[in-house]
């Protein structure tokens, strides 16, 4: 993402916007405009002459997705418009996550499974009338590449979902560069240094974590006769999860 001209073809390709000229991306940009207020630090920031965008890179699930989309927003803006400007000078906004997870799950704890969700003010009345606020956020579900319908699309998220380039350029160009920069010592020595690989192996164990103790509280809730339905909004575990355990409670017995 240093590249401005990867930078330029990974929005076109899944914001479908033109992108005129990118100044230089600024990674893990911090915006923190007052002191009492939280900070946010974007990993990828983008700019060109009538539009900005923030690309996140989301490998492990996130709490409150939504409300993380809308208070980056918020800051975005306020970084974006100085004192004494007007509204109309504010840049079109555009909120880009690139998730390896679906984020979304309907209320069974189901994945919606959509590559792609997008989301714009709208009118609940009427969906024709549009809050015209030049705010976009758009939510991609890479492994559910496979139901893309933009060849382009699901050529880059099966390469985010599985690592394995297609047949198009675009994604044999990003797996080169990855595997040209795994190779470089500055920075497996940097990625060392921030304790990146700590971190994910600390985030990977919090969810091993946290799974064990759903499944521990399910068996607990099978004792008691609960339903699969009730068990599965109590433990968040999927219901088909659920009825395995009760299989394997029965077989028991």
């Amino acid at each position: 993402m240093h590249n401005p001209e990867i930078c330029a073809e990974l929005i076109e390709r899944l914001l479908h916007v033109q992108v005129k000229k990118i100044e230089y991306p600024e990674l893990e940009k911090t915006i923190a405009p007052f002191y009492t207020s939280k900070s946010i630090r974007l990993d990828v920031y983008l700019k060109d002459e009538d539009k900005v965008i923030d690309v996140e890179c989301q490998s492990y699930p996130q709490d409150y997705l939504g409300k993380r989309t809308r208070y980056y927003q918020s800051m975005i803006d306020v970084d974006s418009l100085m004192k004494g400007q007007d509204y109309y000078e504010l840049k079109d906004s555009y909120i880009l996550f690139i998730c390896t997870y679906d984020p979304f799950k309907n209320s069974e704890n189901k994945p919606y499974g959509l590559p792609c969700y997008t989301f714009k003010n709208i009118c609940s009345e009427n969906h024709d009338v549009d809050l015209n606020d030049k705010c976009l956020k758009v939510i991609y579900n890479s492994s559910a590449y496979e139901k893309a319908e933009d060849e382009k699309i699901k050529s880059f998220l099966r390469f985010i979902s599985t690592n394995e380039p297609g047949e198009d350029d675009f994604s044999k160009h990003l797996s080169q560069i990855v595997n040209k920069i795994k190779q470089n010592e500055k920075f497996r020595s940097d990625y060392a240094a921030m304790n990146l690989h700590d971190r994910d192996i600390i985030r990977r164990t919090k969810s091993e974590a946290r799974q064990e103790k759903a499944v521990e509280d399910a068996l607990n809730a099978l004792e008691l006769r609960l339903s699969p339905e009730q068990i599965s909004k109590i433990t968040s575990l999927p219901v088909e999860q659920i009825l395995e355990l009760q299989k394997e409670v029965i077989a028991k017995a």
